[in-house]
């Protein structure tokens, strides 16, 4: 029996091709929508009617577009790369929809760009890059990286691969964390602290922790007061772990040194948007995880689940292993 799926992210026409044969040579039908990923609810319902199984962007599954009757043929939802916080868990699993992700895959080339936009804001390599290709020959002072102090807001798998890239610039480890691995910490020569003494005494804070409810706009007006005037933040994470109107005006009135922002509350930002033209600002459109070699990786783990999960085998990485107990919903999919 063939499976229809749907594919929104929008790698798959870069580093995807091994990941469609995957699929097909697994007995699948592939359905690309013009418009990929990130999808609104009105978009995604649009296009998912009729699918068997879905490998996706940061698409808007909330649980009324999980619970409509367009996705009632939907078996498994497979992300593209390890954020599922545009998925509902709970609602997914009560309707029998396995949710399957990529976790691992990314943390390295992820760590690679937070450290490259650390770089690139402290010693200003944007502005004088955009200098030369004006014709002009103009220097812009920026800061040092060495021997400062970086403050890791959520001592994670990304997290700690920041740390182990930090040691190498002899810099001061901080870390904040809810559940503090203290033997990682140890491991790394990280130490664990409050999120205001880590906002207070470092010169380049990184946001690493996974969004939840409860930590929505975490970094907001009155965290950023604590930073130092010469301190620069740095998020390859999740923007919604920002208050984006704090830090528009953060940067706006020199609060802080600068920022690099990778993500962002509602993507892709809208053409007018003020971080656009705001000042002492590295925007890129969410990009961290765009190396091919780990790119062609994900997409190909992503594609496996899907036919793992045809073939009758639990995927190897699945979000909601409880979806297995709901054997009424799940059987009803999987007959």
């Amino acid at each position: 029996m063939t499976w229809k799926v749907l594919i929104t992210a929008r790698t798959i026409n870069d580093v995807g091709q091994e990941a469609q044969q995957i699929l097909k040579q697994g007995g699948c039908e592939l359905v690309i929508p013009p418009k990929l990923g990130p999808l609104k609810a009105d978009e995604l319902r649009s296009v998912i009617a009729g699918m068997d199984a879905a490998l996706v962007s940061p698409d808007d599954y909330s649980p009324a577009v999980l619970a409509s009757p367009e996705l009632a043929g939907v078996k498994i939802i497979s992300r593209w790369g390890v954020g599922y916080d545009s998925i509902h868990i709970p609602t997914a699993t009560q309707q029998g929809i396995v949710i399957a992700y990529t976790p691992g895959f990314l943390d390295e080339t992820v760590a690679d760009y937070t450290f490259a936009l650390l770089l690139g804001m402290a010693r200003r390599i944007q502005e004088g890059h955009l200098v030369m290709r004006a014709g002009e020959w103009r220097c812009t002072w920026g800061h040092d990286v060495f021997n400062k102090t970086l403050g890791i807001v959520g001592l994670g798998r990304i997290g700690a691969a920041v740390a182990k890239r930090a040691s190498g610039f002899n810099m001061r480890l901080l870390a904040y964390d809810p559940y503090p691995n203290l033997e990682l910490g140890a491991k790394l020569g990280v130490q664990f602290v409050t999120l205001d003494e880590l906002l207070v005494q470092s010169d380049f804070v990184t946001l690493h922790a996974a969004l939840t409810p409860q930590n929505k706009g975490l970094i907001g007006e009155a965290q950023l007061r604590k930073m130092k005037p010469d301190s620069y933040l740095i998020n390859a994470g999740r923007g919604a772990l920002l208050d984006e109107s704090a830090l528009l005006r953060a940067l706006t009135e020199n609060w802080i040194a600068g920022a690099a922002l990778d993500t962002f509350a509602i993507e892709p930002m809208a053409a007018d948007h003020p971080f656009r033209k705001a000042p002492n600002v590295l925007l890129c459109p969410h990009q961290a995880s765009f190396a091919r070699e780990t790119g062609q990786r994900v997409s190909n783990a992503a594609a496996q689940a899907i036919v793992d999960l045809k073939s009758g085998k639990k995927p190897q990485f699945v979000v909601n292993p409880d979806v297995f107990n709901n054997l009424a919903a799940l059987r009803g999919k999987l007959v």
